[in-house]
């Protein structure tokens, strides 16, 4: 086959470099399908494996075996069979408030899913009478997140959970310190329970089981429900339960607290109060001296935070006070917690209607 006459320029995803001549080899179809195969191959090693040599793996490596005892091997391994995953950067990198309040809300609030937490709620209540007393969560609340996270267990994640934390801990300079920790943690977790690194599968971050926790929160967080003897979440429905509630109770549930209310607001330092975050730090007194003013009556000393839902060109005020600050560390977002908090009363209603 006669090759032609090479441009300076990809051709077909090939690139012919600019080197001119007159005569060619004659080279078969078969010799020029093993050599782009080879190309192809070398291509797909480069760029996807994580090769224990990469300067960055082979220093994780070290501190692995130094300070944690792990086998050199072992970890060589491992990473060599790991995958880089550019898609999770680019899933990773679109933050929820890029869309819609209305249009995020109803990916979780919606009829199926509150049905569904209906008969979630049914099949485990004994199960989430129990957190509820030993924890002080309300049933619903832990109904909603699971339901949130994970469509009460149906979904619980495609990615090996090694090739998400590995990618993100080293191709995502923005949050790398935190997925490289994860990564850590991961790695212990499964030394502790036994887990085969390559096969557990979960988020694009790497949130593993049904109620979808990081390895670090996993470790610390995860608690044996069902009296087993190990910890489960993803298998056991009651460990996930237990564990929710345990997660919450630990960041500071406020039992018997208010959640979040809606408020009126007035442009008077409303862009002042929105930068001062998430976090409750302002009293009810506060807010209502600047026309702040929550639709129900609290004491004057309760600290809350404006929440603030953009709806295309509407926009929603919100008053989130302790334990919707406590839903936030589930997973950083307002849109994350106030869907939970409407899930969780859809729930409530469906389950018990008022008559």
């Amino acid at each position: 086959m006669r090759l032609p006459k090479p441009e300076n320029k990809l051709e077909k995803g090939i690139y012919w470099p600019p080197i001119y001549y007159k005569a060619t080899p004659r080279i078969s179809s078969r010799q020029t399908y093993l050599l782009l195969l080879g190309i192809c191959m070398l291509l797909w090693e480069t760029i996807t494996v994580a090769s224990p040599t990469r300067p960055e793996i082979k220093a994780f490596i070290d501190e692995m075996v130094t300070q944690h005892g792990f086998s050199r091997p072992r970890l060589e391994g491992i990473f060599s069979k790991v995958q880089f995953q550019p898609s999770i950067i680019n899933l990773i990198s679109t933050p929820s408030s890029a869309i819609p309040w209305s249009q995020y809300r109803s990916r979780f609030v919606n009829p199926q899913r509150i049905k569904n937490g209906v008969s979630f709620w049914n099949q485990h209540s004994n199960i989430l009478q129990r957190a509820n007393q030993e924890y002080g969560i309300p049933e619903e609340i832990i109904v909603a997140i699971i339901g949130v996270e994970t469509s009460y267990g149906a979904s619980t994640g495609k990615h090996r959970v090694i090739d998400a934390l590995t990618t993100l801990a080293f191709d995502f300079p923005k949050r790398a310190e935190f997925f490289r920790s994860e990564l850590v943690q991961y790695l212990l977790l499964a030394q502790e329970q036994n887990f085969d690194l390559l096969s557990i599968r979960g988020s694009y971050a790497g949130a593993i089981g049904i109620p979808q926790f990081m390895p670090g929160s996993y470790r610390k967080f995860a608690v044996d429900f069902d009296g087993d003897g190990k910890v489960d979440l993803a298998n056991s429905v009651a460990d996930a339960i237990g564990s929710v509630a345990n997660y919450l109770k630990q960041y500071g549930w406020e039992v018997g607290g208010p959640i979040v209310i809606q408020s009126s607001v007035k442009a008077d330092h409303l862009q002042e109060i929105l930068e001062s975050g998430i976090e409750p730090k302002h009293t009810i007194k506060q807010l209502q001296e600047v026309s702040i003013i929550p639709m129900q009556s609290f004491e004057n000393e309760r600290l809350a935070a404006l929440i603030e839902l953009k709806d295309n060109e509407n926009f929603q005020y919100w008053l989130g006070f302790k334990n919707f600050y406590v839903i936030t560390r589930y997973n950083r977002s307002s849109f994350y917690a106030m869907s939970v908090h409407q899930l969780a009363e859809a729930i409530r209603n469906a389950r018990n209607p008022i008559k």
